[in-house]
């Protein structure tokens, strides 16, 4: 399921996939492949990015 929460939140702050994952410390291509879908993010990873945007876990990564 793509994670478009995630994506959005990253547009709001500006930021793209490069500057996200230089923040976290991972690849672009981590950062697209969790906004695709096609990767699973270990928890401290998701909590670095929510960290990183300003959000809760719930906000990015909790399914509706």
């Amino acid at each position: 399921m793509k994670n478009i929460k995630m994506k959005m939140a990253r547009v709001e702050k500006d930021l793209s996939q490069e500057e996200l994952a230089k923040i976290v410390g991972v690849s672009r291509q981590t950062i697209g492949l969790i906004e695709s879908g096609k990767y699973n993010p270990t928890l401290n990873l998701c909590i670095s990015i929510c960290k990183a945007l300003s959000k809760t876990l719930n906000d990015l990564f909790w399914e509706d």
